[in-house]
């Protein structure tokens, strides 16, 4: 277990590994990507009351689901940085911010695209889509304190305590319709229990949810890698990468 931790340290086979995983996680990803979308945006059944708007649900859930998973990824790696030094933990925090921002920022569009007809406006302040701006705003700051230190450790360290700092709001997000009155309804899928979706609209969600994580760890080692390359220009592995193009090849 410990030799394994020690290995993810490692630029080298970090690079070597993400590289295999990606060539079978890459078509895998597309497939169920559009798989999911014709599934759910040509063959669910409309919803009783809010009609084909609803197809939304197959772009907005998956979107916000892994937008808040991802960033327990941040977070997690910001503590392995904090605590083990390990530079590879830097790389992925650094990597997960952009990316999550993509998809919160995809959540709230697909959730204004949703609300217009279902509420009758663009965005209302209650809890869920306001955490959710907060959220944007954490993967924003992070984004901007590796931007703006030049010392990339001092960086590292001020992201993964915003990050760290930033986890109380994910409970907030997931609670908020149940704490507060919100226009949100609350819950309808259930791990442990029931989900109000009907099952021939609930099998594709899944499917594209899984599809977004999948997408989520693609884009992540995509990301990794390239920040690899960055960080390890001058050792002697990345430059016989490219000496022999792989690793223009690979990102």
């Amino acid at each position: 277990m410990w030799s394994f931790f020690h290995k993810l340290g490692s630029p080298p086979w970090m690079y070597g590994i993400s590289g295999r995983i990606l060539s079978w996680l890459l078509p895998l990803t597309l497939l169920l990507l559009a798989w999911g979308a014709v599934w759910g945006l040509l063959y669910a059944p409309p919803d009783f009351r809010q009609g084909h708007s609803f197809r939304i649900i197959y772009v907005h859930v998956p979107a916000s689901v892994v937008a808040l998973a991802g960033y327990y990824v941040m977070a997690g790696a910001g503590a392995v940085s904090l605590i083990w030094k390990m530079k590879m933990a830097d790389v992925a925090m650094k990597a997960c911010a952009p990316i999550g921002a993509a998809l919160t920022f995809l959540g709230l569009l697909s959730g204004a695209v949703w609300g217009k007809p279902t509420w009758g406006a663009w965005w209302v302040w209650d809890a869920r889509t306001t955490s959710m701006l907060i959220l944007l705003f954490l993967y924003l700051g992070v984004m901007a304190l590796y931007a703006a230190w030049d010392d990339e450790a001092l960086a590292a360290k001020a992201c993964a305590l915003l990050a760290l700092v930033g986890t109380v709001n994910i409970p907030i997000i997931y609670k908020s319709v149940d704490w507060w009155y919100s226009l949100h309804q609350p819950a309808s899928i259930s791990l442990s229990g029931d989900s109000s979706v009907h099952s021939d609209m609930m099998q594709p969600l899944w499917l594209m949810i899984a599809a977004f994580y999948c997408l989520f760890v693609c884009s992540l080692l995509l990301t990794m890698r390239g920040e690899i390359l960055r960080r390890e220009s001058n050792t002697g592995w990345v430059r016989g990468l490219l000496m022999t193009g792989e690793g223009g090849r690979a990102v």
